[in-house]
């Protein structure tokens, strides 16, 4: 029998060698006969997301050819680095704080660490940073809020352990869910207007992205308008979408509460762009909460603050971050069926909503 002859940068490789031989054979070899770089390699072997047809094929073409196979003592070593990835939608909300608070508390008595990734509502970058956690053969990851679809997520999910936290998709399989349930969390906000009197209830919503179908905002936004329905006011029911970019979000809420015909009160999906609004009221001298009434999401600590004073819907970020830690080491541990887990919010009543009824 005549040996099949391969010539990789000078070196020769019989492909009907003996197992032990064709063992050498690794993802650099593969690498050097595709003539493309090891992570090429990585990422068709994971694959990945974004990797062309071309690439694959070439990749697919080497491996077959030296029948190649991952190491699996290479594979076992995944679940003995004892890190775990976070990835974070966006340094900036002064909620995550809490979020990372709760997973450092669960993580402390462990051997486990996790490493921070902050993905700025990028769906590329994202993809990106998911892809180098799961390089560094990190134990599982926790994201919040990804914009990523659900297939994506899903397909990750069959190389390492996921939990997606702010991501409502009912129909996950392959990765858990840690949500607030924000359609009772808005609820909550609209019946504390209507309680105090408030008709002309409007809704401050970010403008929609990548992955709004499973976001929190959307989430809220449902809740909002089943809320004013069931009320008998649906005729009143506005929804003002902010822009993502400032300073043209700041110039659209200062819009919206300029108008002849403001509203009485305003639900804003977070504090961020709730406490935009208490300041662009103050400047323009609309009283809070005699002319406009507010009240918040996340209950940040800045809402607490005495010259904020902000009515906020709590969602505990820490307890997220507490139950999407324990959640990710449950599949860590082996555990393969879906889990859903939501909490309860609860109404922080401040100085922005009046304690009586409106008169």
């Amino acid at each position: 029998m005549v040996a099949k002859r391969l010539r990789l940068r000078g070196k020769i490789v019989n492909s009907d060698e003996s197992t032990a031989t064709r063992e050498r054979i690794t993802i650099r070899t593969v690498a050097a006969h595709a003539g493309v770089s090891v992570a090429a390699v990585s990422k068709v072997l994971r694959n990945a997301y974004g990797v062309s047809e071309a690439l694959r094929g070439r990749v697919e073409a080497s491996i077959d050819t030296l029948n190649y196979r991952p190491s699996r003592t290479a594979r076992g070593l995944r679940g003995s680095t004892f890190t775990i990835g976070l990835l974070l939608v966006d340094i900036r909300n002064p909620f995550l704080p809490e979020v990372i608070d709760g997973v450092n508390g669960v993580l402390a008595p462990s051997h486990y660490r996790a490493m921070i990734g902050v993905g700025e509502a990028r769906t590329q970058l994202e993809t990106s940073l998911i892809e180098s956690m799961i390089d560094y053969k990190m134990d599982g990851l926790i994201l919040v809020a990804p914009r990523l679809p659900s297939d994506v997520i899903a397909r990750f999910a069959q190389q390492i352990p996921i939990v997606a936290v702010g991501y409502h998709d009912p129909t996950a399989e392959l990765f858990d869910t840690v949500n607030c349930d924000d359609q009772r969390g808005a609820a909550l906000a609209v019946e504390a207007f209507l309680e105090r009197g408030y008709r002309r209830i409007s809704m401050l919503t970010f403008g929609a992205r990548d992955g709004h179908r499973v976001s929190v905002v959307r989430q809220r936004e449902i809740g909002y308008r089943r809320t004013m329905e069931a009320a008998g006011l649906a005729s009143d029911i506005e929804i003002h979408s902010v822009p993502v970019l400032s300073p043209d979000r700041e110039d659209s809420i200062r819009a919206f509460i300029s108008r002849p015909h403001r509203p009485e009160a305003v639900f804003c999906w977070s504090d961020l762009d709730a406490v935009t609004l208490l300041n662009l009221a103050a400047e323009m001298n609309i009283r809070v909460p005699e002319d406009l009434a507010v009240i918040g999401y996340d209950n940040s600590p800045v809402a607490g603050l005495s010259l904020i004073n902000l009515s906020s819907i709590d969602q505990s970020g820490r307890a997220l971050g507490v139950i999407a830690t324990e959640t990710l080491m449950s599949r860590i541990k082996g555990r393969q069926e879906p889990v859903a887990r939501t909490t309860p919010p609860r109404l922080i009543a401040r100085r922005s909503l009046s304690h009586a009824e409106k008169s």
